[in-house]
């Protein structure tokens, strides 16, 4: 427990002194809250769908988690090229618990990152409007965090460098978020992008936020937790294996 704690509080210092990546890590979201919120609001809202900022928060909050999660997968590949991996995974403990502790840094820094932004939204005009169902959507929050860590992870222990960790972030982070429900309600869909919709793990946990914030679910928040339990588990799982056979 000693190694995962020591490992989780070096991520959290990392994120803590970088106040360029901490800054940086909420123009996207901000662009796209204030943006889309405002510029497409009136739209929205002509539809008969009500408030978008309502709508979009839940989404933008998601993605502000998945960005900082999955490019936690970056200091594998950094530490790597650095040597600090090296000296981390020859130390006299099991690489099982050197991934939980990463896993859990780059979890915990990507729940501060959703909360900051969860924050913002409130500032720009979000109202949620179930209170007490705020600490389930803090459960949904870390479990998403934990889920994309995890996949970050995976495909970092794959690659050599940075260069190849963008081109996969780029075909994995985008696609995943823009079908996840997160800019659009999900019904009413051609079947197809339904079917991918439904297939995505994201969905689940933006549907999540929204059925918690708002009261307002696409699957139910029974579906959205128990998919979101199973996904996270399983990917931790091969997270864990694939760091396991990391060449040093």
């Amino acid at each position: 427990m000693k190694v995962i704690y020591i490992l989780w509080l070096r991520q959290l210092k990392r994120y803590i002194r970088s106040k360029a990546r901490i800054i940086g890590s909420l123009g996207q979201p901000l662009l796209f809250l204030v943006a889309l919120g405002f510029g497409f609001g009136p739209i929205f809202q002509k539809a008969g769908q009500g408030n978008y900022i309502q709508f979009l928060a839940p989404g933008i909050i998601a993605m502000s988690i998945i960005f900082t999660a999955m490019f936690s997968g970056i200091e594998i590949i950094w530490d790597r090229q650095f040597g600090f991996l090296k000296e981390t995974l020859v130390a006299p403990v099991s690489r099982l618990k050197i991934m939980v502790g990463r896993t859990l840094g780059g979890a915990t820094v990507a729940v501060l990152q959703g909360i900051v932004v969860l924050l913002i939204s409130l500032i720009a005009g979000f109202r949620p409007t179930n209170i007490p169902m705020i600490p389930l959507a803090l459960v949904f929050m870390i479990l998403v965090a934990i889920l994309f860590t995890a996949i970050g992870t995976a495909i970092a222990s794959l690659l050599d460098d940075m260069q190849g960790f963008h081109l996969i972030m780029t075909f994995v982070v985008m696609p995943v978020f823009f079908l996840s429900g997160a800019l659009f309600p999900l019904d009413g869909l051609p079947r197809g992008v339904s079917i991918v919709a439904s297939m995505n793990p994201l969905s689940y946990g933006v549907d999540g936020l929204r059925g918690t914030l708002i009261g307002v679910a696409h699957f139910g928040l029974a579906t959205d937790l128990a998919v979101l339990i199973a996904v996270t588990a399983a990917f931790v799982a091969i997270g864990s294996y694939l760091f396991s056979k990391i060449q040093i």
